[in-house]
Order: structure tokens, then C-alpha cells, then sequence
């Protein structure tokens, strides 16, 4: 039944040109992560690893350009690739040795050298950003690797850091006081009662009540039922970006960075109930497509709204 994931498709004599997408070189799927785990769980012991393609064989004289076209349609670039051949598929399972570090010559080359860097590892690096790299690294005396320049962009995204949403800005030309973040944050400065924790840790916690939790006594190693404070902890996590790319593990690991962020709150948490809510544009439904719903089109590094509909709410 694993194998049998996905749309069915009637039986039949292969035919055409072939067209293999499989997840890219040098990953696993989510699918494959949890299909392994079941075999071996099965006693499949001997079993490493399960991925699974999907084989498109169409018909008919064209063109490479129409053959890049079609390829283009079958497969998310971002997760996935496209062979010709059953033989290519080989280099899934392949281990590939860890390339070495690459040092950024700032001190010969300077700032330059710098923003070459930037460009070609995709490290979408601001001005002021490359300015305090360079003054570190020249403080340091030393150049700095590959591995340091990515763990810095990783960590000081828009993702990560918030930095439109924690920036001033204008309206009609009059600086605003708060940033948007601050008028979030402003809810909470007038209105603190009942809330412990805010702002300043993996999640928020508000007061709970006082309830019975079973644990061992730590000197006798008898379990018992202690009356004491269990307090409300409530976390929000925002995954757009990754989804609108890959919406499965995109929503995945959305849910998972917000259950860890629970459990490293304070001394640590338990999750109780889960909400999840997604904002898209219109679905267009083939062969359902509403009135109202006008093709307002799409960037071209993102996935349609249906698939994110479709896929995000399974991951």
C-alpha cells in the first residue's frame, strides 16, 4: 500500500518519451523519511531506504525546448528533478563526500570579494550586513568560510530576525512610533494582567490554574498525584515562504519548529491542541472554476494555490 501512494493509474505498456521525476539528488522526501521508518518497523530490517518517482511517458515528436516545457510542468524545481532514464535514477541513492570549506578572501580581495559571494551562495545579504561582516572578519584577521556566510544569511533572514516587520516606516511621508511589531507588542504593554511570559522566549505563557499532574517524587521514585500550577502556553508560528515553495515540507516543519518551540519554553511544555490556517488566493478548481475567481497570476518561484491547499494540510 506504500507504494501505491497518490493518484492510481490504469496498467499499461510504457510508451513515448520518458519523463522521471524523482525528489533532487541529495535529499530525502517526507514520504521517504516515513515510508522507510514503516519498513523497518515491519522487521524490514535490511531496508535503508524507500523513495519513490513517478514515471511520465508522453507521445509524439517535439522539440528539446518542448521537452524542457513538459519537464518544467511535471515538477516543483525546488524539491524535484527530471531524468530520461531509469538507469540516472541510481543517483538518488547515492552518498556524495562532504565538499570541502571554502574560505572568501575579504582580506586580499575586500569588500568585492564579498559581494561575489553573496551572489553566487544566494545569501541575499544587506548593505550594512556585508559592512559588519567585513569589519568582523577584518578584526578577526581572518577570511571567512563558505559554512560561516550561510549559517549568518540563515540566521539573520527575514525569516528568522523579522526585520521588515521590527523596521520604522513612513505613512504619507510621517514617520510612524511603533514599528509593526511594536503595535503588536503594544496590545501586550497595556494590557499585561495574567501573563507571565512574553516576548522573550520560545513562546508566550499566560496563568493557568492549579490541576493534578503524576510524576515520581524525586527522593522516593514513587509516582503520586501533586496539585501545583500548570500554566497556559500558547505559540504562533508562521511558515508562508516555505509553503508557498514546497507546500508538504514547507507546512511540516512549520508544525514541527512551532511543537519544538513549545517544549523548549521555560522548563518545558506538552502540546495540547493544534490550529492551523492557511490565506490563498483563489483555487480555480479545474473544471470548478468560480465566477468571482479572477487569474491574478503568480510569482513564478512560488506554487499555485490549489497545490498549496492540496498538499500544505497533509504536511
Amino acid at each position: 500500500r506504500l507504494l501505491k501512494y497518490g493518484p492510481s493509474v490504469p496498467v499499461q505498456e510504457p510508451a513515448g518519451r520518458l519523463f522521471l521525476v524523482l525528489p533532487r539528488f541529495g535529499t530525502i522526501s517526507p514520504w521517504s523519511s516515513k515510508a522507510s521508518d514503516i519498513a523497518r518497523n515491519c522487521g524490514l530490517t535490511k531496508i535503508q531506504r524507500i523513495e519513490r518517482g513517478i514515471a511520465f511517458y508522453v507521445e509524439g515528436q517535439f522539440s528539446d525546448a518542448d521537452a524542457q516545457a513538459i519537464a518544467d510542468s511535471l515538477h516543483d524545481r525546488m524539491t524535484q528533478l527530471v531524468l530520461g532514464d531509469h538507469a540516472q535514477a541510481a543517483g538518488l541513492f547515492s552518498h556524495a563526500e562532504p565538499k570541502p570549506l571554502t574560505a572568501v578572501d575579504i582580506l586580499g580581495g575586500g569588500r568585492a570579494a564579498l559581494e561575489k559571494a553573496n551572489v553566487e551562495l544566494g545569501l541575499a545579504l544587506a548593505e550594512d550586513e556585508i559592512d559588519y561582516l567585513i569589519t568582523s572578519f577584518n578584526g578577526l584577521g581572518r577570511n571567512p568560510h563558505d559554512i560561516e556566510l550561510m549559517m549568518f544569511a540563515q540566521a539573520n533572514s527575514e525569516h528568522c530576525r523579522h526585520k521588515i516587520f521590527n523596521a520604522s516606516w513612513d505613512i504619507d511621508g510621517q514617520s510612524q512610533e511603533k514599528s509593526l511589531f511594536g503595535m503588536i507588542k503594544n496590545t501586550y504593554e497595556m494590557h499585561s494582567e495574567g501573563v507571565l511570559s512574553a516576548y522573550k522566549d520560545n513562546a508566550s505563557v499566560i496563568v493557568g490554574s492549579v490541576a493534578g499532574r503524576f510524576f515520581p517524587d524525586p527522593d522516593t521514585r514513587q509516582y503520586g498525584a501533586v496539585q501545583e500550577p500548570v500554566h497556559i502556553l500558547m505559540k504562533v508560528e508562521t511558515h508562508n515562504h516555505p509553503t508557498a515553495i514546497a507546500p508538504f515540507p514547507g507546512a511540516a516543519t512549520g508544525s514541527g519548529g512551532e511543537i519544538r518551540d513549545e517544549g523548549a519554553t521555560g522548563r518545558g511544555a506538552k502540546p495540547k491542541a493544534g490550529l492551523t490556517g492557511f490565506t490563498v488566493s483563489n483555487l480555480q478548481i479545474p473544471g470548478f472554476v468560480q465566477p468571482w475567481e479572477v487569474p491574478y497570476g503568480k510569482p513564478e518561484r512560488i506554487v499555485t494555490a490549489l497545490d498549496i491547499m492540496i498538499e500544505g494540510p497533509l504536511g
